[in-house]
């Protein structure tokens, strides 16, 4: 055997590594076929020394190295598109930690607004003392409006005006009404019935402006408060269509769920782009491994120019 036939087949056996590894990475069914047959054709050059060992040079030449080139083009760029994937989700995931650090846990929501339900349980029976000894006593705790302040941007649910206004309406011979407070006649006479025993249901907002939603502990009835007004009346639930009341997440609670939910999805992308192969170049692939497994193939390399332009022609394309 002499050099030259020597060094053809060590090239050869470059080549057909080179498009092992390609083959194993893009773990392509095509791909990993055109790398078996390759292999195939390969031996066969090995194993019989009369056949015209520049035809698997010219084999090579036509239509592994292009193959090769092109592959090689798809991975790199499929590369710098999941670079592009993982910016984005590290850019997600400092947006996560930065919420995370500065708003208010749901923890410190559910504990809060225990707190919050006792001062107004508090200033509710203060309200009725009041008006029960035609008093002028102040009726409210002690920054009954801090629990607002703090979570309402947060925590509370988003209403219309038109909304609002539905709640906040009542006739005036329904309500008691003194200096510091106007509360429904009903109401008051339930309150004092259930020990005013009520927790605190939800908050909502329409705007800048905020109400506190409350529940009788024994019984299914609902009452607001008003702070803007200290304004206490029944509230129907059937008037607040469109609010999901089990959710109970902060607005940036959902912000950090839905980029969490985001990451997870580009994390799968990224996987399936990395290894992604255009599927016009896996048609073409899928003809080529058609052509180098006909038994006469060798016969007609020659005319295999066609394809390996087709190869050529690929890697000058946008598709990827």
């Amino acid at each position: 055997m002499d050099e030259r036939h020597v060094n053809i087949l060590r090239e050869s056996r470059t080549e057909i590594s080179r498009l092992q590894l390609l083959s194993v990475f893009f773990e392509e069914e095509a791909v990993y076929k055109i790398y078996l047959r390759s292999q195939v054709i390969h031996q066969l050059f090995e194993n019989n020394d009369e056949l015209d060992i520049d035809k698997l040079e010219l084999f090579h030449v036509q239509f592994t190295s292009s193959l090769i080139e092109l592959l090689r083009k798809i991975k790199k760029s499929n590369e710098k598109n999941v670079t592009l994937i993982y910016d984005e989700i590290q850019l997600n995931k400092e947006l996560i930690a930065n919420m995370g650090d500065s708003v208010f846990t749901e923890k410190n929501f559910n504990l809060d607004k225990q707190k919050q339900a006792l001062k107004i349980n508090l200033s509710l029976r203060k309200l009725f003392q009041s008006l029960s000894d035609f008093t002028e006593e102040f009726p409210f705790a002690k920054h009954i409006n801090t629990f607002s302040s703090r979570y309402s941007r947060d925590f509370y649910y988003d209403i219309s005006a038109e909304q609002l206004g539905l709640l906040i309406d009542y006739d005036p011979k329904d309500v008691y009404a003194d200096t510091h407070a106007v509360i429904h006649k009903k109401l008051m006479g339930l309150l004092c019935k259930h020990d005013f025993r009520t927790e605190f249901f939800a908050g909502l907002k329409a705007g800048q402006l905020i109400i506190e939603v409350y529940k009788f502990v024994d019984v299914d009835r609902y009452f607001i408060f008003f702070p803007s007004r200290n304004l206490f009346l029944f509230c129907d639930l059937t008037k607040l269509d469109g609010i999901d009341w089990t959710n109970h997440l902060s607005e940036k609670g959902r912000l950090i769920q839905e980029l969490s939910y985001k990451n997870d999805k580009l994390e799968s992308e990224a996987v399936a782009l990395k290894t992604y192969i255009p599927k016009e170049i896996i048609t073409l692939l899928e003809e080529n491994y058609v052509k180098i497994s006909d038994i006469n193939f060798l016969d007609h390399l020659n005319n295999f120019d066609v394809q390996a332009n087709i190869l050529k022609s690929m890697l000058k394309t946008d598709l990827f």
